[in-house]
């Protein structure tokens, strides 16, 4: 009997709603949209079936509004964004959905404490997730004739605009073409960004239900399909919490489809010379790069991120390039602190390597040889080895070191399968390992590569759970090829199921090394292939997934032919960079390949803790600090992306200059630093 009850009431919530909402559908089809196409209809359950499987309604509620801004103003009709504010709904019960407003004044005045407030000749659009048995009869017929996509088991997506009149009722309509294509934009953007939400741990009370997150703001490149768009053109996106954090469009923009936020500089006349806290290791001033003792040198008064010698190389540099990029930088080093690993109790910065190893007792020692030059006479990959694991280590404590163990008490209901890590505190904690270690300094490379393996690409943690081999093509080893026992690792992590083959392809591979395999455990060998990628590929086994870590794309001529053959691949790829700047010129060289940013440019969360040294400017830097991934644009319709959660806020701009001292000083360094606006097509130096 209670089981007949509970059928009977979970069927009466499903036809008339319970909680926020307006109710079921409204009779209305999307056949009947003048001047719709099938093909304009499947993509759009598609991106909806998307957001679906990546349940937003766990976290979100009515209450968290979200700021949408797709393309320019002049894009669409009115020269305004049709709907730039929504909200998820049916997280407390009720009709599941989201609800998109012509402003946040209106989204605010419909959002009751229990229940959706009918407030009159407010206009909404809404998409509300319906069981099939359920819908008017139009909306089955069309459901099965096109053969749409569902959402979840037996869920599809009903879309229609509501008013309510002044009486109290609701009155409905189709939306329009331009309509539904904002509302695909959205669930597409969504899909990727809203798990990287963070909660304001400090903020909120204990009596309230309501999670209260960091303010948030990331630009996404969509890709419209062929029947929204000609020529695949890609749009950018950007999504904010709360909706106030959105950018204003400056109205001189270019042709870009990109919204911009812009931060004035200071007046000339307000300079102020701040002396650099250094632990007088020199520095070279970013005018005339002259060297400067550290304790002498000053930094710019507003930003505090360029190093000078002298106020007079201060003001010529503001006056040439330092104007236009003091409030972007500014930006970057108030996010330092988020960066910064505070769990560590080593000494995480390390401006002279030397020195840093010294004090931990590990110069010249193990793998650490690779950490400063005084090894750098001796071929990567070639440095002498006494053997034994504790020296591999430099000596380090035997409780310092992860050991040739597998990880103990990690069966999942008594089945072994890959343990999932979230980041270093868990790992160390795994592993049982002081905070007072400083293996993640060297552990960040394999760990790395075994998250994107594990955590951002679908396809390759697929194959492992199922206890297959994963293929992975690592381009342009150097040091790391000196540290195979920390790579070891990923043979522990794997938990007894999958198979990793790492083919390391790069032009530094000794020729001794070329074409050897190191099977450095039972489930982990490592090919070494002395090349270039795109000249060598031909002779490799297929990869599912492609990787390369600190890979200053912007720095190597070579870079040019690998992402064409990646783009001809058409696998997933991976890439991590050091800072944001060099974020920035990395997704301008992808999208010039013709490679789509499908994994937003987030930290990484197996990034070293210790902080690089750069003489010329104080902007925070690590090794693998930074990860984006990317496919080319004929694969982009695969929506089973994945999305790092991370506690940290994203900026975007618009117009990128690389300055010269912040380009490191090689024969191949790529000379083009400069991205118009035009070229920028999307904002973000790190948004994607």
């Amino acid at each position: 009997m209670d089981l007949h009850l509970k059928n009977l009431f979970d069927r009466f919530q499903e036809q008339f709603g319970s909680g926020p909402g307006l109710g079921p559908g409204s009779g209305t089809c999307l056949m009947k949209v003048e001047g719709i196409s099938s093909n304009f209809i499947k993509p759009l359950f598609k991106a909806s079936a998307a957001l679906y499987r990546t349940e937003p309604w766990r976290r979100l509620r009515p209450g968290h509004l979200f700021g949408i801004r797709v393309g320019k103003e002049s894009d669409w009709s009115g020269k305004k964004q049709p709907f730039p504010c929504s909200q998820f709904i049916g997280g407390d019960g009720g009709d599941i959905g989201f609800y998109m407003f012509r402003s946040e004044n209106d989204a605010k005045k419909m959002t009751g404490s229990r229940e959706t407030i009918k407030v009159p000749n407010v206009e909404l659009l809404r998409v509300t997730y319906e069981i099939e048995k359920l819908m008017f009869p139009s909306n089955r017929k069309m459901i099965k004739s096109l053969s749409l996509e569902a959402s979840g088991n037996d869920r599809f997506p009903v879309i229609d605009v509501t008013r309510c009149t002044s009486s109290g009722e609701l009155q409905f309509r189709n939306p329009t073409l331009e309509e539904l294509k904002f509302v695909y934009a959205f669930m597409r953007a969504i899909s990727l960004v809203h798990p990287l939400l963070q909660a304001d741990k400090e903020g909120g009370s204990n009596w309230t239900r309501l999670i209260r997150f960091d303010p948030f703001i990331e630009t996404v490149d969509i890709q419209w399909p062929p029947e929204m768009a000609k020529g695949h053109e890609l749009v950018a996106v950007t999504i904010s919490h709360p909706p106030g954090q959105a950018y204003e469009e400056k109205t001189s923009s270019t042709a870009s489809s990109t919204p911009t936020k812009y931060a004035e500089p200071p007046d000339d006349a307000t300079f102020m010379d701040i002396r650099v806290n250094s632990n007088s290791s020199s520095r070279s001033c970013a005018m005339c790069e002259k060297e400067v003792h550290g304790e002498q040198s000053l930094s710019c008064g507003r930003c505090r991120a360029v190093v000078y010698c002298t106020s007079l190389c201060q003001k010529q540099h503001w006056k040439e390039s330092h104007k236009s990029m003091c409030g972007l930088y500014k930006a970057m080093m108030e996010r330092e602190e988020e960066l910064v690993m505070k769990i560590f109790m080593f000494p995480c910065l390390a401006d002279q390597p030397c020195k840093w190893l010294e004090s931990l007792g590990i110069h010249q020692k193990g793998m650490w040889r690779r950490k400063c030059n005084c090894y750098s006479h001796c071929p990567f990959g070639l440095l002498p080895v006494k053997g034994g694991l504790w020296d591999s280590w430099g000596g380090l404590d035997e409780e310092e070191y992860p050991g040739d163990l597998p990880f103990r008490n990690q069966l999942r209901d008594g089945i072994s399968s890959p343990i999932l890590l979230s980041g270093w505190s868990e790992y160390y904690n795994l592993r049982s390992l002081p905070l007072s270690s400083p293996v993640a300094d060297i552990l960040s490379h394999p760990l790395t590569v075994y998250y994107i393996l594990t955590a951002l690409s679908i396809n390759s943690k697929n194959l492992l759970l199922k206890g297959k081999e994963v293929i992975l093509h690592y381009l342009g080893p150097e040091g790391e090829m000196d540290w195979m026992p920390a790579f070891a690792e990923i043979s522990h992590l794997l938990n007894g199921l999958g198979n990793i083959q790492i083919v390391m392809v790069g032009p530094e591979v000794p020729t001794s090394l070329s074409g050897t395999t190191s099977g450095i455990s039972s489930r982990v060998r490592v090919n070494l292939v002395r090349g270039v990628y795109q000249e060598e590929a031909t002779y490799l086994p297929s990869p599912h997934v492609i990787v390369a870590l600190n890979c200053a794309l912007d720095r190597y001529s070579n870079w040019g032919g690998a992402l064409d053959l990646i783009k001809a691949i058409g696998v997933p790829a991976f890439f991590t960079e050091q800072s944001e700047i060099l974020c920035a010129n990395a997704k301008q060289v992808l999208r010039g390949a013709g490679l789509h940013i499908t994994h937003p440019v987030a930290p990484n969360p197996f990034r070293s803790p210790v902080k690089n040294h750069n003489s010329s400017t104080n902007l925070p830097s690590y090794s693998n600090g930074f990860v984006l991934g990317v496919l080319p644009e004929s694969q982009c319709g695969n929506e089973n992306l994945n999305v790092i959660e991370l506690n940290y806020q994203l900026v975007d701009v618009n117009f990128i200059v690389i300055p010269s001292f912040l380009i490191k000083k090689t024969t191949n360094a790529c000379t083009r630093v400069l991205c118009s606006p035009s070229d920028c097509e999307s904002t973000g130096y790190y948004s994607a």
